[in-house]
């Protein structure tokens, strides 16, 4: 199918996100709003202020990509939107502006998964990886290690029994009274601790698995800080390297499992620049190719649901009529194959 263009639109949590992506030319356009000012004065994300903002931002957005790549709804052949998992009202915008859209113009639109927007994101660049892959997933609300043959065929092989890798940042940002959104400023400050001032641990790498905890990491950092409020630089250095590295542990293993030589990182974590380091470095012992989106691709964006929307919506997959649903709760695993 040639010369089919999909809008993609991304509203799972606080930013608005619309791309378009072409089947030869690729990504012809991309728009993102982010609400962190609008919650920074709250220290989190307020999901009713995050809907209202999204009700307000996704067609202007719309207007402007598609004005800047020279074009009209009318050339729209598809539209993506995220599905899940997400907050619930969030979802709902998305998904009611992708249903509405796609009714009028007589077009199939499709729920995305959003962390296989993220786990695809890769896909965007120049260099890409190559089928089959392992990727850790590693975002403010996921980390997940997945051993993916193809599109659609996903193998979860280890994810948090509790607080996600980039949830651990943000509260352990908040402890030591950092800034909105905390992982960001954490790693800034870290750049200022000294390597070896303190010694966190390394949770859950003593025992067999993929899995991962790093409620107890936030919690030794809490006590630290306690002990010694004078040093959060320090405290941030070793909550980050201690944070990296049970990734990178965990990332080998899943590697030797799998026995594959191919390792994708994605989700807004990908983006540290302290996780990158481990995980090169142990790529090349290991002979192994690692690939990351580029920095604007780690967060939340339009640009990665418009292109896992159009592999799947060029494929034939669709939603089978225009109901405006959502799952704010979804495993990659049960995704379709492409």
């Amino acid at each position: 199918m040639t010369n089919f263009v999909t809008l993609g639109i991304e509203s799972s949590c606080d930013e608005t996100g619309i791309g378009l992506y072409h089947d030869e030319k690729g990504l012809i356009g991309h728009q993102l709003f982010s609400q962190v000012e609008i919650h920074a004065e709250y220290g989190g994300v307020v999901p009713e202020l995050a809907s209202r903002d999204h009700i307000q931002r996704v067609l202007p957005l719309i207007k402007a990509v598609l004005a800047d790549a020279n074009l009209t709804l009318a050339d729209i052949n598809g539209i993506a939107y995220t599905a899940g998992p997400g907050l619930a009202g969030a979802l709902l915008v998305g998904s009611a502006a992708a249903k509405s859209l796609a009714f009028s113009l007589n077009i199939p639109a499709l729920g995305v998964h959003h962390m296989e927007g993220h786990l695809l994101a890769p896909l965007l660049e120049n260099e890409q990886p190559s089928f089959p892959f392992t990727a850790l997933l590693v975002s403010g609300g996921h980390t997940l290690l997945v051993d993916v043959q193809a599109i659609g065929k996903y193998e979860i092989l280890g994810e948090s029994l509790d607080d996600a890798v980039g949830e651990a940042f943000d509260k352990t940002a908040k402890i030591l009274g950092l800034g909105y959104p905390g992982g960001p400023a954490l790693a800034d400050l870290a750049k200022q601790g000294t390597l070896g001032a303190f010694k966190f641990p390394r949770p859950m790498i003593d025992r067999p698995g993929l899995d991962f905890s790093f409620s107890g990491l936030k919690t030794f950092a809490r006590n630290t800080f306690a002990k010694y409020p004078t040093q959060k630089a320090d405290i941030a250095k070793a909550f980050e390297v201690a944070a990296t590295s049970t990734l990178m542990i965990k990332c080998r293993r899943a590697l030797e499992q799998t026995q594959r030589r191919t390792l994708v990182v994605a989700g807004g974590v990908s983006a540290n620049v302290s996780l990158r380091q481990e995980l090169d470095a142990m790529g090349e012992k290991l002979g192994v190719k690692v690939f990351y989106p580029r920095q604007e691709f780690c967060t939340d964006n339009g640009a990665m649901i418009a292109l896992a929307g159009h592999l799947r919506l060029s494929s034939g997959q669709c939603d089978a009529n225009h109901e405006i649903t959502i799952q704010p709760r979804w495993c990659l695993e049960d995704l379709e194959a492409v």
